[in-house]
């Protein structure tokens, strides 16, 4: 179990004691990005195994040393601002246990509000994320974040990917794709292990009967004088990073079109020149992505992630019908009364990564 934190005590205390009530016998590593709140010195008083960083790393970095640090079969990368339920743990290494083929799993995501109960039976709880989601051209998304839980049927299936606020990963997997990728720094990071564990073969699952609270953004928004804009530049960078490597070239005029559209909303939300810095530091390192795309070309099937490209690619009359499409189905695979490909943006509305709206802790 791999946690990142910086800066969050209060946070990283509640996770801790909710861990503690596990039946599981738990392999804990926090990895410190340099706080300086006094985690540290809790950390050592505490007794909780840990890795103090000099600064703040990033989330990839201080995860991968957490992955480095531990030896159990499945690593667990947990934000600090999250609340696992006692069973949640359990219900997720079933789930790896009974399915050779998952790389990983993730749990139903809901929003933490601090100070107040958390009721996993609560229709009106909001969720943060039922998995990641493609749309045509790319971008990721929280699937389902946003909507109170009780609107959501909440059944365990397949999805294109986990969200790396709470996912349980598969060493092997990881052995076999490699940890993630420390260029990203913070945002995108588990997007693109998603996609390279997809191009390798591997396949990720929702356990919605495995339930985490997760505050969301605690410490970026601690950390950071303007922390949207913060989380514009690096997303703007980071997607493109990712789009690189797997997206086909006939996605570039969406990808284009859509991208002037984020410099218009950038514009208006006042962070034009970090948006615009970020994309120019996308564009600078374009070439090591293309070198990352030839290398997963070789060693996979890039159609494996693409097939998972635009949940929000249906029909018109389709998107009358069922306006959020039934998740972790592969657009190829027509809908039951559906026929084949889509090509209208019937996008679920809400939050997606790539808007200036916090969506994966950088720990």
């Amino acid at each position: 179990m791999v946690i990142p934190s910086w800066n969050c005590l209060g946070d990283l205390e509640r996770c801790v004691e909710s861990l503690r009530e596990s039946d599981l016998d738990l392999e804990l590593m926090v990895v410190d990005n340099g706080s300086t709140d006094g985690s540290v010195e809790w950390l050592e008083a505490a007794g909780v195994p840990h890795r103090p960083l000099p600064r703040n790393l990033g989330f990839a970095p201080a995860v991968n040393v957490g992955i480095e640090a531990t030896e159990a079969p499945y690593v667990f990368v947990l934000n600090a601002d999250t609340v696992v339920e006692a069973d949640a743990i359990g219900r997720m290494v079933d789930a790896l246990d009974a399915d050779p083929a998952l790389g990983g799993v993730q749990p139903r995501l809901l929003k933490l509000i601090r100070g107040t109960e958390c009721d996993r039976d609560d229709p009106d709880a909001t969720i943060y994320s039922l998995g990641q989601a493609l749309t045509t051209d790319g971008r990721a998304r929280e699937d389902g974040i946003g909507q109170p839980q009780g609107t959501r049927e909440m059944t365990g299936r397949e999805i294109f990917g986990v969200c790396g606020a709470a996912c349980l990963l598969r060493r092997d997997m990881l052995g076999t794709v490699g940890l993630y990728d420390e260029s990203y720094f913070a945002f995108y990071e588990d997007v693109d292990l998603n996609v390279r564990a997809r191009v390798a073969g591997w396949r990720f699952a929702l356990v919605s009967d495995a339930v985490v609270w997760h505050v969301g953004n605690a410490a970026w928004h601690a950390g950071f004088s303007r922390p949207d804009a913060e989380n514009a530049r690096l997303v703007a960078r980071n997607r493109i990073w990712t789009q690189a490597k797997f997206v086909s070239a006939r996605s570039l005029p969406r990808i284009f079109v859509i991208e002037c559209g984020a410099m218009v909303r950038a514009l208006f939300d006042r962070r034009f020149a970090l948006t615009l810095a970020g994309k120019a530091q996308g564009l600078l390192r374009l070439p090591n992505a293309l070198r990352g795309r030839r290398r997963l070309a070789r060693r996979g099937d890039l159609d494996l992630a693409r097939v998972w490209l635009g949940e929000s690619r249906r029909p018109a009359g389709a998107i009358l019908r069922h306006p959020v499409p039934p998740p972790g189905t592969p657009t190829d695979r027509p809908q039951e009364g559906e026929e084949g490909p889509e090509s209208s943006d019937g996008a679920e509305p809400g939050h997606q990564v790539g808007d200036a709206v916090p969506d994966i802790n950088p720990g």
